[in-house]
Formats: structure tokens, sequence, C-alpha cells
């Protein structure tokens, strides 16, 4: 199958996959669009993407949450045509389903690491920085801003420890260059290359080193300012801010 028919399929699938009546097919018909998404070079694949992103809308929390496992698998390949995507996580973030939310959030965490490498990298290399990166990164801001939000409001708990989580490898990731800090987050997240933000010693158009540096001291004073209200909390989230804040200040001393 060349590319346009294998093109043309994943459009009808993906079409299917949100008007059909029954879930069932609607979820059969996601799993053999990601599979031939997979398959596409990442511009063809990305001529699909606003297709994708329709399916946000779809009432039935299993096709959204598939569609956050198809924007990480895909995406991630495709970061340069992700704009369209990353925009469906900072809508997830606000998702009736908690499953879904939970999804995006860790879904979210991946991107903002990737277009934060990115960032950085693509101005060492080339002394610039492309405008698709520059609109991707302002949409991780917004997500950022919403993890954020939902860490400090009342909500369920499983979303809030994942939220909190982000805001520890927030600091973490913006506090001055610490070879423990690197090897932490890089245990946490995998063997792939993580950002070191010694990378921006040499300034950024972007990423201004003191700003970002000044954000991860107010994130960890607000998980200091947290653990005052311990006792209203409930206990796996107070647990979880005390290691966010140990962590946190044992790789800044």
């Amino acid at each position: 199958m060349n590319v346009a028919d294998s093109r043309d399929q994943a459009l009808s699938l993906l079409t299917a996959a949100l008007n059909h009546s029954d879930l069932a097919v609607k979820l059969s018909s996601l799993k053999q669009a990601k599979d031939i998404l997979s398959s596409l070079d990442s511009s063809s694949a990305a001529e699909l993407f606003p297709y994708l992103s329709d399916l946000q809308r779809s009432p039935h929390s299993l096709v959204r949450g598939f569609l956050v496992e198809i924007i990480e698998d895909i995406g991630l390949k495709s970061i340069e045509h992700s704009t369209v995507l990353v925009p469906v996580l900072v809508t997830f973030l606000r998702d009736v389903d908690s499953n879904v939310v939970k999804q995006s959030i860790v879904c979210g965490i991946n991107f903002f690491c990737s277009v934060l490498e990115e960032l950085t990298l693509q101005f060492q290399q080339h002394g610039k920085v492309d405008q698709w990166l520059q609109e991707l990164w302002m949409w991780m801001v917004r997500f950022k801003e919403g993890v954020f939000s939902i860490a400090l409001q009342p909500g369920p708990v499983g979303i809030k420890l994942l939220a909190l989580k982000f805001l520890e490898m927030h600091v973490l990731l913006f506090t001055s260059d610490n070879v423990n800090s690197e090897k932490y987050i890089e245990a946490t997240r995998g063997s792939r290359r993580t950002f070191n933000i010694s990378w921006l010693s040499g300034g950024h158009p972007i990423l201004d080193p003191v700003a970002v540096t000044s954000d991860a001291n107010r994130t960890l004073y607000i998980l200091l300012d947290m653990l005052q209200s311990a006792s209203s909390l409930p206990g796996s989230v107070t647990i979880t801010v005390v290691n966010c804040v140990l962590s946190s200040s044992l790789l800044r001393s």
C-alpha cells in the first residue's frame, strides 16, 4: 500500500472512530489508525493530526484516553508537527474522567521535557528557535499552569499526586547544575537524555536562566507552604509533598 492509500485508510478509520455509534468499532478503528500512523513518515502522519484532534470531542472516555496514547506515541516522534496535538492535552487537564486527566499529565510531562530539550539544543546548534517550537513551548507553559492549578486546588487524590510530581520535576529541571539532580531526573525518566540548566549558561532567546531558576524557587516554596497545612491534606498527598521537598532540597545542597 502506498503512502496516499495508507493516509486515506487512516482518515477513514479516524472518521469511524469519531462518528460510529458502536464503542467497540470506535476503539478498533482507533487502534488500526494508530498502527497506520506509526508506519507513515512524520510529514504524512502530520496531515492527519487535525482529524486526531477532533477526537477530543468524543463523549466516550475510553476514546479520549486512547487519543492520549496516540498523541504520546505519534506526537513525540513528530514533535515539529505537534502544535495541533498538544492543545488537546491542555484541554484534557479539565476532563470529567480522572483517568483521562492522569493520562494527560503523564503524556504532557514527556512532551514538556522533550520540548524543553529541543528548545535548548536547537538554539545551541543553529543559533535560533523555529516558530513552531516557540508556539509549542507556549502550549507547554499553559500545560504547566494547568497542572500547577490541579496541584493547588481540591480534587481527586490520584490526579493531585501526579500534579505534585510534576512540580517536583519542575524544581529539579531548573535547579542550578548538579550532577546528582541530573542522575535523579534521568532515573525517573528512563534512559533518554535529559535537559540540564547548564545548557542555558550562554543565554537563550526564550528561556532566561535567572527567570526559570526563580520560578523553580517559587515552586519549592509552594511545596513548603503545602507542608504548613499538611494536617488538612490526605495522608498520601502529605507523603508525596514531603518526598518532593526532600528530594528538591537534597539536590540543592
